[in-house]
């Protein structure tokens, strides 16, 4: 009852994040689909979230911009962007493809860190989301859709800034937050730091008779530092590099076990390096890309014994693009990826892996069609050659955009999905191992959907969606009998059970999003726009094994939200409701109730028009709640501080 009053409060009083929203149908341009195309000639269900966007949110980091989105469910182990899997349209954390500034830096670790974006929030121009199968253009891990964080400096962007943000809040919590570009001629750079750290909460710890047993905090500490520059050779060639690095270190029990024993902490950092070159000749234009990416990760799982896992990663990425403009209506794109990843690791040991892909796209439109069809192959170490086709349909008129599209995708397994636990001795039942033979995973995906400009203040969107896989890859408890006869992997204990990595055959996720945009408001000095987003997802297996992440997601889904400006004062309101199977953990007196609601909101007073005071509210209900079984969510946290923007 507590939830249905708070649902229908938040309904009642909810306004669009975006307050900057444009209202129209072909609002933005795409860049992440290779060519650049506007929203409504796509045939794809996208968001573009802008830094006007961001700077109305009650957030204070990226995964948490990211939960507002229809579709796209983050399940944070804790707060503040400590750790979160990201999962879209009920793909798991694995299954969705984050990119930098078009390059792919998910770690071949495990997903579990793809939520680790090397970018301050004051760097980003824009995050372009983009829903499906998306293998044809950017190759594996591309199934539930494709995340771009496009940085102010990559996306060309010449004007002169410099903000920021400091807030001192709940738990001796601080919230820095600096970021800056500038252009002089032919040169740009820029650049930003973030910094995010707190005592953190105390949370009990029982034993299965709720007896009091201890209790311990969730402290962290994250920064995060970027630079990059930009420079124009001539009116035809730019050269732009950026580098940055991520440190995060933060107690993490419960995050990926609900042993007794688990008092784990973690220290993850990161390097990421990249370069672009772009040439517009006579014929089209090309450009040629460098990317690195270097992650170190220490876990403890106690201090009470010998359990310290080290692991270093390595992800180097290269690309080259061409786009010609064949005639008046069609425009070919074509290009190639090569990437190599490596691990060295005390408890998976060392491995190091080659791919390769290249595609075709071609892009025509005349009218109110708009038709994109794409073909890529890719060869891997791991599961030889494969074909991903895709092809996208829009009909764009004044008021209404028809919209299809249907691809097929795959995915190999990470390091930890094939090695984890493998080059350690007398393995204790009930952990996690990796299974060297799993093959790659592959689905067909299909989607249809309409977007309807009701009036010049109402945008209605319904998207329908369908993915049939196979080979999925998740864990499942199997007794050692049956482990046995799999090489590659430690000694086990005879009789007893683990979460061995397999092959499930066939999995199909169907569902439903429906997004609406209502500007209430819209005069000189005042708006006010509400937002409402709901998504249905329901997964089958044709397995009647239990696995962990695969039916993990949401069936339910809803957000709302509001923002009101109104000259130097911007309120804003956001609420999301989430419905899902439920999961007990009595050991460690724990359980992932059916259903949670959480309301966010803040406020801001400018003293000028380049400085204000602020003051945000995170979780205003207090409610206890979970998105991973075992790992506490923050309650109610307040913050203040003041922002400026120059």
């Amino acid at each position: 009852m507590k939830h249905t009053y708070a649902l229908i409060l938040a309904l009642l009083m909810s306004i669009n994040l975006f307050s900057q929203m444009d209202l129209s149908l072909d609002t933005f341009e795409v860049t992440s689909l290779r060519i650049a195309t506007p929203t409504n000639e796509t045939g794809r269900s996208i968001t573009v979230i802008t830094k006007d966007d961001i700077q109305s949110m009650p957030v204070n980091s990226l995964d948490e911009i990211l939960q507002w989105t229809a579709g796209l469910e983050v399940q944070s182990r804790g707060g503040f962007g400590v750790q979160a899997d990201i999962s879209m349209r009920g793909a798991t954390f694995t299954q969705v493809l984050m990119l930098v500034d078009g390059m792919r830096i998910n770690d071949p670790l495990t997903g579990h860190f793809n939520g680790n974006i090397p970018v301050a929030i004051e760097e980003i121009e824009r995050i372009e989301i983009i829903r499906g199968a998306n293998s044809s253009l950017y190759g594996p891990d591309a199934v539930g859709g494709i995340i771009n964080i496009i940085t102010k400096t990559f996306d060309d962007n010449k004007e002169n800034y410099v903000g920021g943000t400091f807030a001192y809040g709940s738990h001796d919590y601080i919230n820095g937050r600096v970021g800056f570009i500038a252009s002089e001629g032919d040169l740009s750079f820029g650049g930003g730091i973030s910094v995010r750290q707190s005592d953190g909460e105390q949370f009990p710890v029982y034993f299965e008779d709720s007896l009091l047993l201890e209790k311990y905090r969730t402290a962290f500490d994250i920064k995060t530092l970027g630079f990059s520059v930009g420079y124009d050779i001539d009116n035809k060639t730019k050269l732009k590099v950026r580098t940055a690095y991520d440190y995060r270190d933060f107690d993490a029990r419960y995050f990926y076990t609900t042993s007794n024993f688990d008092k784990s902490h973690e220290t993850v950092s990161g390097w990421f390096t990249r370069a672009s070159l772009e040439r517009i000749t006579k014929s089209g234009a090309w450009d040629v890309n460098l990317a690195l990416r270097r992650n170190t990760d220490v876990f403890v799982f106690s201090p009470d014994f010998p359990s310290t896992n080290s692991h270093v990663t390595y992800l180097g990425n290269m690309t080259f693009n061409y786009q010609t403009q064949l005639s008046e209506n069609w425009v070919l794109k074509s290009g190639g990826q090569i990437d190599r990843r490596s691990i060295g690791s005390n408890d998976r040991g060392d491995h190091s892996d080659w791919h390769g892909g290249a595609y075709l796209l071609g892009f025509y439109q005349k009218n109110a069609l708009s038709l994109s069809t794409s073909l890529r192959g890719d060869y891997d170490n791991n599961y030889g050659f494969e074909l991903t086709p895709n092809i996208s349909m829009a009909y764009a008129l004044p008021k209404v955009t028809l919209r299809a599209s249907a691809g097929r995708t795959i995915r190999a397994a990470d390091y930890t999905e094939r090695y984890v636990s493998n080059n350690l001795m007398n393995l204790t039942p009930g952990r996690s191992l990796g299974n060297p033979d799993l093959l790659s995973e592959e689905s067909w995906s299909q989607e249809i959907g309409l977007d309807w400009l009701a009036s010049d203040n109402i945008i209605l969107k319904l998207t329908g969606f369908n993915r049939s896989s196979s080979n999925l890859i998740d864990y499942i408890s199997t007794n050692q009998s049956s482990i046995g006869s799999v090489s590659e992997i430690g000694s086990l204990q005879e009789g007893e059970n683990y979460f061995f990595a397999q092959n499930i055959s066939e999995v199909d996720t169907r569902g439903i999003e429906v997004e609406s945009v209502i500007r209430l408001i819209n005069q000189d000095d005042t708006r006010l726009i509400w937002n409402l987003a709901y998504t249905y997802l329901n997964t089958s297996s044709s397995s009647d094994e239990i696995s962990v992440y695969i039916s993990s997601h949401a069936n339910h889904q809803l957000g709302s939200g509001f923002s009101l400006s109104h000259k130097r004062m911007k309120f804003s309101w956001n609420a999301r409701y989430k419905k899902r199977p439920e999961r007990i953990a009595a050991n460690i007196n724990s359980n992932l109730a059916t259903s949670y609601f959480v309301m966010d909101t803040r406020i801001s007073l400018g003293l000028s028009n380049s400085v204000a005071l602020e003051a945000q509210l995170n979780n205003i209900l207090d409610e206890q709640y979970a998105n991973i079984l075992g790992a506490r969510m923050p309650g109610r946290w307040l913050q203040a501080g003041v922002s400026w923007r120059m």
